[in-house]
């Protein structure tokens, strides 16, 4: 398609029309049976056995290494199945342990590095979590994300995408947080340009506590002020009124979007505006560290008395993290969720690295944005100072962006603004905030 005639045809389109009309279907039934797979290795705690072929972790590893083979099978060898593992010790570990992650790694069409990583912690415990010898079926925390990330990769794996996706399971969080450290720390050893890391923990239950469902809903967990920032760049995000709007905070909006543009999935994106549940934390923070967009999926509600608890009945109160407690038609709409979000972003371009921004004593302000390969437009954002999400929006062609936009009548004081990148099937990256230097 020439470019005047595609620039044409973007410019008639509204934003929502720009995502792809198909909503992915995941499987209840086969996350079922991944679910109950992971719960008959008994315990998956970190410390358990690494070579029985029955118990424990080590067999719950080799059985998704298994189920990544599987899935690469039947894509034509779409999928690189790997594992990378350190030793760690600490509190949880004093003797130390051997943490492995899991990965299978579909290549990308475009740019290799550009990755978009779907990941799940296999590992389990029960109310001292250092007892690694009895029962603990992990059933939602985080036999859910872990199925959730084995379906992601039979779905995804479908298709050929711009971007690599990295589909992780990892096997040390319970522990320290051990296994997001490794992923990360690999990601940058790799050289990955990771543009989302989607992290489910905990995504298959829709019972509270106190007998509340919720099982309309999904919330998600995204910084605001960046774990990666000095003091200096924390100053000018402050300057310029960025704090809401890092790319892991914009990575929470394009979930939104998502779940906006895929209504069928029938779940609404609870943006929560912290790192991780209160005083809480899960393998997406290693990544935050390194400066990478991560978010974090967990249920609308959590129940307690099924997450971290030894199985047993107490006055007729029932603990332990089983299957029975899970609802896996819910877990299959936070499954297509994800594929959703990470099929756009795996299509799209990588998001502006800067996006200036011009106007002081003016009516108008002027945008402008570093280039993006393969960017076959961009869309500028704006929204008035006093409001959290974006009211206002520009779709412009990429062969008209040299010189950038003036917005007439916007004053700049008045207004945030932000950029993404539109590939020319319509798929659009996070948006970049405006105003602030590019990361170092």
């Amino acid at each position: 398609m020439k470019p005047m005639l595609l620039a044409a045809l973007l410019l008639t389109m509204p934003v929502a029309a720009l995502a792809k009309d198909e909503t992915p279907a995941a499987d209840p039934a086969r996350l079922k049976a991944s679910v109950e797979k992971l719960v008959s290795f008994g315990t998956r705690h970190t410390l358990s056995s690494a070579t029985d072929p029955k118990r424990g972790i080590g067999a719950a590893r080799n059985w998704g290494a298994a189920e990544f083979a599987r899935i690469a099978k039947a894509c034509g060898g779409c999928l690189k199945v790997t594992r990378i593992a350190d030793r760690f010790d600490g509190p949880r570990a004093p003797a130390g342990v051997t943490v492995e992650n899991v990965l299978a790694i579909q290549p990308g069409s475009g740019d290799p590095a550009h990755v978009i990583i779907i990941a799940g912690h296999i590992d389990s415990r029960v109310s001292d979590v250092m007892n690694f010898t009895a029962d603990a079926p992990g059933a939602n925390d985080d036999a859910s994300g872990t199925a959730l990330v084995i379906e992601a990769a039979r779905l995804l794996s479908k298709d050929k995408h711009r971007a690599t996706i990295v589909y992780a399971l990892l096997s040390g969080e319970e522990q320290g947080l051990w296994s997001g450290k490794l992923l990360a720390r690999h990601a940058r050893e790799q050289g990955w340009q990771v543009a989302a890391m989607l992290n489910n923990d905990i995504v298959g239950g829709t019972h509270g506590t106190d007998g509340t469902i919720v099982d309309n809903r999904v919330r998600v967990f995204s910084e605001g002020i960046r774990a990666s920032e000095d003091l200096a760049a924390q100053l000018a995000r402050r300057g310029i009124g960025g704090e809401d709007d890092g790319p892991s905070r914009a990575l929470a909006k394009a979930a939104i979007r998502a779940g906006q543009h895929h209504p069928a999935i029938g779940l609404e994106v609870l943006a929560v505006r912290r790192p991780d549940r209160f005083r809480r934390g899960g393998d997406h923070l290693a990544a935050l560290e390194l400066g990478y967009p991560a978010i974090r999926f967990t249920v609308g509600i959590e129940d307690y008395d099924h997450q971290h608890q030894d199985l047993r009945s107490e006055d007729g109160r029932k603990y332990g993290d089983t299957v029975d407690e899970m609802d896996f038609p819910y877990l299959a709409r936070v499954t297509a969720l994800n594929v959703a979000l990470a099929a756009e972003l795996a299509d799209a371009p990588p998001a502006p690295a800067s996006v200036s921004i011009d106007g002081a004593v003016s009516s108008n302000t002027t945008i402008a944005w570093s280039p993006v390969k393969d960017a076959a437009a961009y869309r500028i954002y704006w929204r008035r100072a006093d409001r959290n999400d974006w009211t206002d929006s520009q779709l412009v062609p990429a062969d008209m962006a040299a010189a950038g936009r003036t917005l007439r009548g916007v004053i700049v004081d008045d207004y945030f603004f932000g950029v993404s990148a539109v590939s020319a099937n319509g798929s659009e990256s996070i948006v970049t905030f405006g105003g602030l230097p590019p990361a170092k």
